[in-house]
């Protein structure tokens, strides 16, 4: 039997954390990757599926004498887990005739367009074959400057990309918790009545907490795609998340984005921020261009032709830009006029 073949099916994307599928020395649960492959498979039916995974750098650094998590040690960690992780992968889903395609990713995948539609058009041979490409971050050659913060980023910039309909990220809390320990089931918009719940905790083996999968969480929303923060508990953690039944659900915005311009927005955020200030934010969500004059700051080094945030004087992320001129160079022509950082149509605004 195939799986996933039907291309007119939404994109789901599926982020399992290291502290979901591992024990707390970081050894997969295998009764986790069973119960995780027989779900994927009844929801394929449905769904173009991408399983962001993590858990490579927890298994193997086992390997790895006198681990301290270095940068050095985690790429190594990384290149003996990756298969062990995937063999397991490999084996639960065929039981279901699903075969799985290890796709392992660097930020310049997305950050230049031409390798990211190459990477699009193989995702569409995988789904037209029935295969589940089961993607993570490809630690051993990433330099530490462009690497991903964390694989809630990865899962992020993939269903931006992909134009996904859902992100699933799955957690060991199982949802966004107020407070009281309680999970908040619906959030409409991410603010500051949702941020004060906010804890800077995360686990001992992943790098992601809450503060980054909220932060990608609301680009997401920003750019129209469903966001469900859940866990593995019960028979049917990911139909249960999608009918709203378990976890936290974040509302998507409605966006009018075309393709490329949602790779702008999501792609290719990496080396660097402009601090707009609030007459150059006032023009750019009027769709205009962006002048040097209205910069207050940079920071960051970026090249000419690189895409970086674009930040108000309240220090919100407002959208992002593919800039005309280097970090230096604007920031040489801060006080000239009529000095175009950034044309309006390299530019969007969430």
């Amino acid at each position: 039997m195939r799986y996933f073949c039907g291309m007119d099916k939404p994109v789901l994307v599926i982020k399992l954390g290291t502290a979901v599928i591992t024990d707390g020395k970081g050894v997969i649960v295998r009764s986790i990757i069973r119960k995780v492959a027989g779900e994927i498979a009844a929801l394929s039916s449905h769904y173009r599926i991408v399983l962001v995974s993590s858990g490579a750098v927890g298994s193997g650094r086992a390997f790895i004498r006198n681990y301290k998590g270095t940068l050095t040690e985690r790429k190594a960690a990384a290149a003996v887990g990756n298969p062990i992780l995937i063999r397991l992968y490999e084996k639960y889903f065929s039981a279901y005739h699903i075969p799985v395609a290890q796709a392992l990713c660097e930020r310049q995948h997305f950050s230049s367009r031409s390798r990211f539609l190459q990477l699009k058009e193989t995702f569409a041979e995988f789904w037209k074959n029935g295969i589940l490409p089961v993607m993570n971050e490809n630690d051993l050659v990433s330099n530490v400057e462009l690497k991903f913060s964390d694989n809630d980023e990865l899962a992020t910039l993939t269903a931006i990309g992909f134009d996904a309909e859902t992100v699933i990220i799955c957690t060991s809390v199982g949802g966004f918790m107020d407070h009281d320990k309680k999970i908040i089931p619906m959030v409409e918009k991410i603010d500051s009545s949702i941020m004060r719940f906010v804890t800077i905790d995360k686990s001992s083996l992943g790098l992601g907490g809450m503060v980054s999968k909220l932060t990608f969480t609301r680009l997401a929303n920003s750019l129209g795609i469903k966001v469900i923060i859940s866990g593995l508990s019960g028979s049917s953690p990911f139909a249960d998340a999608l009918a709203g039944k378990s976890g936290t659900t974040f509302r998507a915005q409605p966006s009018n984005l075309k393709a490329r311009q949602k790779w702008l927005a999501g792609g290719s955020i990496t080396l660097g921020s402009i601090f707009v200030d609030r007459g150059a934010a006032k023009a750019l969500s009027q769709r205009r261009s962006l002048l040097t004059v209205g910069i207050h700051k940079v920071q960051g080094r970026f090249p000419a032709g690189e895409v970086v945030q674009l930040i108000d004087e309240d220090e919100n992320i407002m959208g992002v830009a593919k800039v005309r001129l280097s970090a230096a160079a604007i920031l040489e022509s801060l006080s000239q006029k009529n000095v175009l950082a950034a044309h309006a149509d390299d530019i969007v605004v969430f």
